[in-house]
Formats: structure tokens, C-alpha cells, sequence
């Protein structure tokens, strides 16, 4: 018996606890996922326990909707790494040649994964590859000239949410998305267990022009992992 799709916005759609995204570039896989056809369509899964933005989607309490960007909307995208969730976004903001004409700047530190994050560009325009630190703003400002409607960071880094904070002020735009994926055992700066590293750095948010809409545990699929998602004021 075929599960009933539910449509979360252009290009994405839910099958019980699946998520699946209209591919951009039939017939290729980016991490070896499933695609099957529908008619004249190809569609790509999207793996909850390999993408965090994948996992909030089924985590959630919200409208799963608010956690997308737009179709043709302007994307910013810290910790890139090959790509992987980078692509899903790219399946529902440009689609295929990019015929929404939207953005998406993808941001890594490492030269090793940009090489990688180079060649799945080559295949899908609208992403912006940037090999740059993303904790400083002065290595993503010479490419990034335009305030940007959608932001997720992924970082394993030590003051992630300093940097989320730093970051949506210098780019993002009023009443913008923000996604902060944080990872408990990066936050070397705070004392504590878990819960008071996660607590640390909600009082640092809610100290800053962002709000936060939800919290989202991913525990299950992505291990002390929480996922901030806030709006921009």
C-alpha cells in the first residue's frame, strides 16, 4: 500500500517518517540515497539520521514548513561540508538549471571537502561554494553583498552560538529564518553537562536580535545535538 505525501512546499514532500525532494539532477545520487520515479519526476530521500535540517524536520512540534526556505530565496550555509544537505535545500530553492533562480552560499573550512563541494556546484548551479572560516565575517563579506533570507549553521566549534549570533547580524535579513545546529560536545567554553552547555547558550541567543521559535531536540538521529530555530528581528 502506497503512504500517503504530504507536500511541504515546492520540491519536498513527506511519506511517514520519510522526506523525499524532487532531484535537480536526475539520475545521480549525492551520498547514495534512494531515488524513485514519480511520472516525469525524479525524487532523491532524505536521510533524517545524515541531515540535521532533515531530522528537525521530523522532530519538530512546529510547522515543519518554517523550518524551509523558499522557493528562489537566498541561502547561507555554514559547515557545507561535500554538500549532502546542501543539495536537498538546492532540490527545493533552484530545482533543476536552477529555473528559480535561487542562492545558496556554501561555506567550509576545509580545502579537502570544498574539492568535493566544487564538483556537486558544477552540476547545480545556484550554489556559491566559499572556502572560508565562517567565524569571521570578513571572509564571507566580499562574496555575500546582499542580506540573505535563510541561514542554518552546523559547526563543531567552540562559541557556536557567539558565531550564529555574529553571523545572522552581518547577513541575515529582518524577520529572517535562522537555524542553529548545535552540537553539546563543541561547546568546550561552558562547564557542565549537556543540558547546561545547551542552556548556555539559549541565554546567549535570547541576549541577542534573535528570537527563538523552537528547540529542537534531535536526539535519536543526531547525537547531543539540539536545533535552534529562530527569527531574525
Amino acid at each position: 500500500m502506497r503512504r500517503k505525501s504530504l507536500s511541504l512546499g515546492w520540491g519536498i514532500r513527506r511519506e511517514g517518517r520519510n522526506f523525499w525532494t524532487r532531484n535537480a539532477v536526475k539520475g545521480v545520487s549525492v551520498r547514495k540515497e534512494k531515488r524513485k520515479r514519480d511520472g516525469r519526476n525524479e525524487w532523491r530521500h532524505w536521510n533524517s539520521t545524515k541531515s540535521k535540517i532533515s531530522a528537525s524536520l521530523l522532530r519538530t512540534k512546529k510547522d515543519p514548513r518554517d523550518l524551509l526556505p523558499e522557493v528562489g530565496q537566498t541561502c547561507l550555509y555554514l559547515g557545507a561540508s561535500v554538500g549532502g544537505t546542501v543539495s536537498h535545500i538546492h532540490d527545493c530553492v533552484c530545482g533543476s538549471g536552477n529555473h528559480h533562480r535561487g542562492k545558496i552560499f556554501a561555506v567550509d573550512i576545509s580545502p579537502r571537502m570544498m574539492r568535493d563541494l566544487v564538483q556537486l556546484c558544477d552540476k547545480r548551479p545556484g550554489i556559491f561554494p566559499i572556502l572560508a572560516d565562517a567565524r569571521n565575517v570578513s571572509e564571507l563579506s566580499p562574496f555575500i553583498q546582499k542580506k540573505v533570507d535563510w541561514l542554518h549553521q552546523d559547526l563543531s566549534i567552540a562559541d557556536q552560538a557567539k558565531t550564529f549570533i555574529k553571523v545572522s547580524e552581518a547577513f541575515l535579513k529582518r524577520d529572517g529564518v535562522a537555524l542553529l545546529s548545535l552540537k553539546g560536545a563543541s561547546e568546550r567554553n561552558s562547564e557542565g553537562d549537556m543540558k547546561n552547555r545547551f542552556q548556555n547558550a539559549k541565554t546567549i541567543i535570547e541576549d541577542s536580535r534573535l528570537k527563538i521559535i523552537e528547540i529542537i531536540d534531535l536526539k535519536g538521529l543526531e547525537q547531543q545535538h539540539i536545533l535552534f530555530n529562530c527569527k531574525f528581528r
